[in-house]
């Protein structure tokens, strides 16, 4: 499977190498950003990545469609099987900011399904890859996910105050609770073992998760709405309900916890 990808990785990997040095040149400098809305930042070096995904990919690829979080989304997408998904800034309020808390991601799907991945930070020079049936690595070593299988003792990326308004902190018993910018940075974590679980329980779109679902599943994990959804990518909506990443044997545990997502759990 991977050499079906062969030439397409070759591709990628040579365009997000180059998009390190764009983004490594406006960070911590003095910086344009503006608001799209109320509370949804960008900067000119998100546009400045978009623009250099597009026609490096495009140019190269121009029988495959294209969605980016800072592109006006074209339809003619769902007509395409192969598709690049791109998020230029993943985290851009830390970038602005200055805070190494971001990631560049891209991604290449099929019919759907994530093929294809990269997340890159590159500030702190971390680069996590997969391509499917290959497995996943971060800066070029095997990365496997974490097998843990019960809820206590785990380290999830989530919020504290929503699992204490669930009431979910009894399932979760000396849990630590940690926050990631970056929702793609999250679950590459995951993939790490730097943490058992990410939870994301609010609506996100494909461009934030599509390069990190491939990598936390070839790293043996899974990516799941809160009712064990698989995500499927490149639907005429852009949006996903919410997302749960990690470990395939804890999984069950989590989807147990959280049929009550919705309401407090009463005691």
């Amino acid at each position: 499977m991977t050499q079906r990808f062969a030439k397409d990785h070759a591709l990628l990997t040579d365009a997000m190498k180059e998009a390190g040095d764009i983004a490594r040149r406006y960070f911590k400098s003095t910086l344009k950003s503006w608001e799209k809305k109320p509370g949804d930042p960008v900067s000119e070096a998100d546009l400045a990545l978009d623009t250099h995904f597009k026609e490096k990919l495009l140019t190269a690829r121009p029988d495959y469609g294209w969605l980016s979080e800072e592109t006006a989304d074209n339809t003619d997408r769902l007509n395409k099987s192969r598709v690049w998904i791109i998020d230029p800034i993943d985290g851009t309020r830390s970038f602005i900011a200055g805070k190494p808390e971001f990631t560049i991601c891209a991604a290449l799907v099929e019919d759907g399904k994530p093929v294809l991945g990269i997340v890159y930070n590159p500030i702190l020079e971390e680069y996590y890859e997969a391509v499917v049936g290959g497995g996943a690595k971060l800066n070029g070593e095997a990365i496997i996910c974490s097998r843990k299988a019960d809820l206590s003792d785990a380290k999830l990326i989530a919020s504290r105050k929503s699992f204490e308004w669930h009431g979910w902190l009894d399932d979760v018993k000396n849990a630590t609770f940690s926050h990631v910018n970056s929702i793609a940075y999250r679950i590459v974590k995951v993939a790490s073992r730097h943490a058992d679980a990410s939870l994301s329980l609010t609506q996100k779109s494909d461009w934030d998760i599509a390069a990190a679902d491939i990598i936390l599943s070839e790293a043996g994990g899974v990516t799941t709405t809160t009712l064990g959804e698989r995500l499927v990518y490149n639907r005429k909506s852009v949006n996903q309900r919410n997302v749960i990443s990690c470990g395939k044997s804890i999984h069950p545990e989590l989807m147990k916890m959280l049929e009550t997502f919705g309401t407090a759990k009463s005691k």
